[in-house]
């Protein structure tokens, strides 16, 4: 057996006289188990020995061949064994590297529900014991927990490190000297047309390369909004109720006010909107966040009107891609292009660590807004501009697109059928599309006290009244893309716990 010392097992094969033996990986054998349910016993198996830490993160699954030579079982069992465990998060596949263990192994002896009380130990440092302050999401990532459902933690193990590379080779083999020195702040042109083609085939917007700017993710955009708005005068910028708390910090960052507006089932009250007097309203309408309403149509219209009026939207495309259940709705700046400042980032379809958005705005903004993207930075780095041009034009960024979905879907169903199992009294919001569900508890319950006990147990989520700025329902908003079926399952059935002995 080839097994490394260590943390990790090494199973490369470096020729037929060095495979390892059935035997030798997990001793496994296929003897007794039905021809028709060979993939079902190898996922469960290699699932089961991920779980108890015999294949720790890191390790290396054997060829196909070699396993299924091994086995004596067809090559397409392993193939398609080792495809679920890709879309199901537990390995990644690596090109000529081999096929991956990716995800960290769940403490079984931590792992059953029903030894769970209420009165478990607070979480670190009191973090959800006193109002969120600015560094609040900082504390929160390094927050240690087994399973981690945040919402919007795209699954970062699903990143296309093989096609990013061969793209990356490509743009280094091509690119002039002189493309490495200052650019346009606006970014690279070869994203730019990328980006523009990508909006007018996935969201409906038509948009010149020249009328785009490539920001440091939606972040800076919003930034850079907010100073161009308060640079004309304008002192408070909308937002929905309940919206993100981070956006909320950024915006008075800038030294925006942000006057809630509350969201029913068809999406932001534009009549609430006109209460306020703002003349600008920041909206996630594709999939608003948290709620996951959809905006309706008479609203769209309504929102348009109120535009014409002299009104500005800000729209944050979240979630516009992440959809299941129906093509995503075409984006607000499609229908209102004069009156809509469009962001969007490729932070929940690739990495938040790439930093690469991009912002549309009206005609009469460009300028300023320019100018304020040429004072933060210069301009976003090149070279992953260029990688990320690549493919976008190769196709490769629709593929992943595609696998993304498939691989969120299954888990967003992982989730509510825990949820339905174990917290059949939670009201569900927001599964058609997205990478987060937010659930609404019964009167009464402390929704902070309840994430800080969760996550005392080993469970991150986030306390829906985080993202409230008037009194509402508790709840919890929670993630599903960044973990495993099995996590989810085990996840949702301790806050369960939680919740049903509390005092």
């Amino acid at each position: 057996m080839n097994r490394a010392k260590g943390s990790s097992f090494d199973w490369t094969v470096k020729g037929a006289s060095d495979a390892p033996a059935a035997s030798d990986f997990l001793q496994l054998s296929a003897d007794g188990v039905p021809r028709g349910g060979l993939s079902d016993w190898l996922v469960g198996e290699i699932r089961r020995a991920i779980a108890d830490g015999r294949l720790p993160t890191g390790s290396r699954l054997p060829a196909t061949r070699v396993l299924a030579a091994d086995l004596k079982v067809s090559r397409g069992v392993v193939t398609e064994s080792y495809r679920r465990l890709v879309e199901d998060g537990h390995v990644v596949g690596r090109g000529r590297a081999g096929t991956v263990v990716a995800t960290t192994p769940l403490n079984g002896a931590h792992s059953t529900a029903a030894t769970v009380t209420a009165a478990g130990p607070p979480a670190p440092s009191g973090l959800f014991d006193v109002p969120p302050g600015a560094d609040v999401f900082d504390a929160f990532r390094a927050a240690h927990a087994r399973i981690d459902l945040s919402p919007g933690l795209p699954d970062l193990a699903a990143f296309p490190r093989t096609a990013w590379l061969r793209a990356e080779r490509a743009v280094l083999a091509e690119l002039a000297a002189s493309d490495l020195g200052y650019g346009d702040p606006r970014g690279t042109l070869a994203l730019r047309r990328a980006v523009a083609g990508w909006l007018r085939v996935n969201r409906g917007i038509t948009a010149e390369p020249e009328h785009l700017i490539i920001v440091a993710g939606t972040a800076q955009a919003l930034g850079l909004v907010a100073q161009v708005l308060r640079a004309e005068g304008t002192d408070r910028l909308a937002v929905e109720d309940p919206c993100s708390l981070g956006t909320r910090q950024h915006l008075h960052s800038w030294g925006l006010a942000t006057p809630p507006v509350p969201v029913d089932s068809e999406g932001v009250r534009v009549d609430a909107l006109r209460a306020t007097g703002a003349r600008a309203v920041l909206l996630t309408p594709a999939h608003q966040f948290p709620t996951g309403v959809v905006l309706g149509g008479e609203r769209r219209r309504e929102l348009v009107r109120w535009a014409g009026e002299g009104g500005l939207i800000v729209e944050d495309d979240y979630d516009a891609e992440h959809r299941y259940d129906r093509a995503p709705v075409a984006a607000l700046g499609a229908m209102a292009p004069e009156h809509v400042c469009y962001a969007g980032s490729v932070s929940k379809l690739l990495a938040p660590a790439l930093r690469v958005g991009w912002l549309l705005a009206p005609a009469r903004y460009r300028e300023a807004l320019t100018d304020a993207k040429r004072f933060a930075d210069l301009g976003n780095a090149a070279l992953p501009q260029l990688v990320l041009a690549r493919l976008m034009e190769s196709g490769a960024f629709e593929r992943q697109l595609r696998l993304l979905r498939r691989r969120h879907r299954a888990r967003r169903d992982a989730m509510i059928a825990a949820i339905r199992a174990h917290l059949p009294y939670a009201r569900v919001h927001g599964a058609a599309a997205g990478l987060h569900l937010m659930v609404t508890l019964p009167p009464g319950v402390s929704d902070t006290t309840l994430a800080s006990r969760a996550l005392a147990h080993g469970v991150k989520t986030q306390p829906l009244s985080w993202h409230t700025q008037r009194p509402d329902r508790p709840g919890l908003v929670l993630g599903y893309a960044a973990a495993t079926p099995t996590a989810i399952a085990e996840g949702i059935a301790l806050v369960a716990s939680l919740l049903t002995s509390a005092p």
